[in-house]
């Protein structure tokens, strides 16, 4: 029998059993914590470690960490329960625009004005969802948009995973390139103790170099598939995915008439998530206010195309089930952080990780000190919480190297972007790869390239960074 590999769900539950194993090796230890007003939120002191009484994680823990892991707000913006909630009311609308047809009328008229042009959609869309990671972080907003951009490349004779890719790259990379972004540079920089607009320059230029790198990627990918579909990375999933993202075309059908009222649902649409960009950006919402905006969006849309109640709520619903799948795994991931942090091992990584650079070179430290932001990456996934963990003892620990404290947030938010592209306790990737139908496994060989580039990029600007 020909061994698979496993799926989201059984890499997740491994890696809380793995962490619970090392909850019982992994010497415990905390950092004194102070209340940091501008940050309203505790920071760790520097100089306070000591080991405390371990708290060894058992099978009940395990077992207990995905739904612990839905509750516990712990350094992030938002509960996971939050964000999967959300994920399925955004199943709900789109199930009920997809039943108007607008979208498959909307796709199949944009595909006839694009002919010939359509790989420039890559470009574009890239530069719009990185322009959102670099001003406010956009992650788990994002998975709003894999059902809307991933039938679009299909359409286009691309595959699926070039949505996704389009997607996670384009906003991920501007993570990477954070220069405003309010929940990665500006708390590490506060809590750095130094202004978030020191090492903008640099953050600029990573941003655009690393912009390029993806975008020449995706583009030669998308080119190759489309020019020999078997090609694709997930060539064998080509007609499965078809059929999912594109319901009710096949080629016998034509192509869809474009009426008034598509017009009229595509316009409520887009206006939705402009709606939703503005609200994150500036007017300070989170998932309440989004999950309620896509509730009042999807009853506008059922009134257009006229749909009784029992139509409506029996097709809002059917799309939520298409996505549950979805806010599982966005519960399981974060049950990773929460048996690491209930086992008392976090304080004492980064204790050590701080004793590592101890004494080093400018070169040697800033180097270093991006390895270990990465490694500490894949255990706290969020931005805002490895700023608040980290910076407070890191950013000082460069004054001893001759390196910038600002040097020193380029270094960790960098790592802390690079490693969120393809960071399994990460919710928004696996979430973003359930949405797009991807494999996990296939996802790491299509990123592994593209890894070693960004690396390059960014230890090269760090490194001449250092004697400027």
């Amino acid at each position: 029998m020909k061994l698979k590999f496993p799926s989201a769900y059984t890499i997740l539950f491994a890696l809380i059993a793995v962490v619970a194993i090392a909850t019982h090796f992994v010497p415990a230890g905390q950092y004194e914590r102070v209340t940091n007003e501008e940050l309203s939120k505790e920071v760790p002191v520097p100089g306070t470690y000591k080991v405390v009484e371990s708290n060894p994680q058992g099978f009940f823990d395990v077992v207990m960490a995905p739904v612990a892991g839905f509750y516990d707000p712990g350094s992030y913006k938002a509960r996971a329960i939050d964000v999967a909630l959300f994920v399925l009311i955004i199943g709900g609308f789109l199930g009920v625009v997809t039943k108007t047809g607008s979208i498959d009328a909307g796709i199949a008229r944009a595909m006839v004005r694009l002919k010939g042009r359509e790989k420039w959609m890559i470009p574009i869309l890239m530069a719009l969802f990185a322009a959102g990671g670099t001003i406010y972080g956009m992650a788990e907003e994002s998975l709003a948009f894999y059902a809307l951009i991933i039938p679009v490349m299909i359409a286009a004779r691309y595959d699926a995973l070039t949505g996704v890719a389009i997607i996670m790259l384009g906003a991920g990379v501007g993570t990477l390139g954070s220069t405003i972004n309010p929940f990665a540079t500006v708390i590490a920089s506060n809590a750095a103790s130094v202004p978030f607009t020191d090492g903008i320059v640099l953050r600029f230029i990573l941003l655009f170099v690393s912009w390029i790198a993806c975008v020449i990627y995706v583009m030669r990918y998308a080119e190759r598939v489309r020019a020999n579909p078997e090609m694709s990375i997930v060539a064998d999933r080509r007609e499965s995915n078809e059929a999912h993202f594109l319901k009710g075309r096949s080629e016998g059908n034509g192509v869809p008439d474009f009426t008034g009222k598509h017009g009229i649902i595509l316009v409520v649409f887009a206006a939705s998530f402009a709606v939703m960009i503005w609200g994150v950006s500036a007017g300070g919402w989170w998932m309440a206010e989004m999950s309620a905006l896509f509730i009042v969006a999807s009853l506008v849309v059922g009134v257009i195309d006229w749909m009784g109640e029992e139509e409506f709520t029996s097709t809002f619903v059917d799309g939520a089930r298409d996505l549950l799948g979805v806010a599982l795994v966005i519960g399981i991931a974060r049950g990773i952080v929460v048996v690491m942090d209930a086992g008392n091992m976090t304080d004492t990584v980064l204790f050590w990780a701080a004793g590592a650079v101890d004494g080093l070179g400018e070169v040697a430290f800033i180097n270093t000190m991006f390895a270990l932001q990465a490694g500490l990456s894949f255990l706290v996934p969020s931005s805002s919480g490895l700023a608040v963990l980290t910076m407070p003892i890191m950013a000082p620990l460069g004054d001893f190297s001759g390196v910038e404290r600002s040097l020193v947030v380029t270094a960790y938010q960098s790592a802390s972007g690079l490693v969120n592209l393809i960071n399994p306790t990460f919710a928004v990737v696996m979430g973003g790869l359930a949405l797009g139908r991807v494999p996990y496994e296939r996802w790491l060989r299509f990123m592994a390239p593209l890894m070693l580039i960004l690396i390059v990029i960014i230890t090269a600007g760090l490194s001449v960074a250092t004697n400027l």
